[in-house]
């Protein structure tokens, strides 16, 4: 996601001029030190003197949104549009507030506007895939990422999300295709590895799967969903061992985790350990877990 920004502009050589000038660069240089409050109350000043500065507008817009005031910030936007209907940037970061707020409608109709704009911004696109994909506009998402990645072909994120958007639509060869572009932009990425052998698994490539949840959770030791994939794969190959070393570890990072505790107590009954597995089962079922009643009937009683 592109950053949002302060744009300096100069102002007329007029006394009037120098004095809204005078207040607006008070203002970014306190924007620059993340005093906000600080900067609006300069920018305001600045505003009371010139009230037709689309630039003190998208700057007192910017300080805004780092206090959170999301609705301040988009009003000063839609105010330096108002006085530029040109200004990209206040499209853009107005597009991104709307999509913080779940408008992405809105979202999009500014991004539509960026890109009218700049043909070539890359990021409206991508942030555009993003509320499409919000939207379930699946397709269209699709659409805007390969856009993105047109314009920028080294873009990892762009091929992840298109990654994730082609395996939501059952098209996990395509998904693996771009996860592998993602990870030889980025090798570092755990969510890559992780999506591309979730895909994999799908595919019945199940060896291939566990290589990839190893090598995910290899980068991020905390990615339980990682363990407990790979302990379910571990535990069809029958090695229990591993398999309860995965739930186990998955538990640890995520104790509410339902479907750890319910695989790890059939493999602890498929092993011999019915009353640890029945205890598991029964931690299972009060987290939630509908399937583990089905099992402890059948197991346990």
């Amino acid at each position: 996601m592109k950053f949002l920004f302060a744009v300096i502009v100069f102002i007329p050589n007029l006394v009037i001029g120098q004095t809204a000038e005078a207040y607006f660069k008070k203002g970014l240089a306190k924007s620059k030190i993340q005093d906000y409050k600080g900067a609006i109350s300069e920018y305001n000043k600045s505003l009371e003197i010139d009230s037709n500065n689309a630039n003190t507008y998208f700057n007192r817009g910017f300080a805004k949104d780092n206090l959170q005031d999301i609705v301040g910030a988009i009003k000063d936007y839609s105010k330096a549009i108002q006085v530029d209907p040109k200004f990209e940037s206040a499209y853009y970061n107005r597009g991104v507030l709307k999509a913080k707020i779940k408008d992405y409608i809105g979202a999009i109709e500014d991004y539509n506007e960026v890109i009218k704009i700049n043909p070539n911004d890359v990021d409206a696109y991508y942030n555009r895939g993003n509320a499409k994909e919000d939207l379930q506009d699946y397709e269209g998402a699709i659409a805007d990422h390969s856009k993105a990645i047109e314009i920028n072909p080294k873009f990892e994120s762009a091929y992840y999300n298109r990654g994730t958007l082609k395996a939501k639509l059952l098209n996990y060869i395509g998904a693996i295709d771009d996860y592998d572009k993602a990870i030889e932009i980025n090798p570092k990425d755990a969510r890559v590895y992780y999506n591309r052998g979730y895909s994999k698994e799908q595919l019945q490539d199940q060896k291939g799967a566990i290589t990839d949840y190893s090598k995910a959770i290899e980068i991020n030791p905390k990615l339980f969903e990682a363990f407990l994939n790979r302990g379910i794969l571990k535990a069809n190959f029958r090695e229990f061992k591993d398999a309860l070393s995965d739930f186990t570890k998955a538990i640890e990072i995520n104790p509410n985790l339902s479907m750890a505790y319910s695989n790890r107590g059939m493999v602890e009954i498929i092993i011999g350990q019915k009353d640890n597995g029945c205890l598991d089962l029964n931690k299972a079922v009060e987290l939630g877990n509908e399937r583990a009643k089905e099992l402890i009937r059948e197991y346990c009683n």
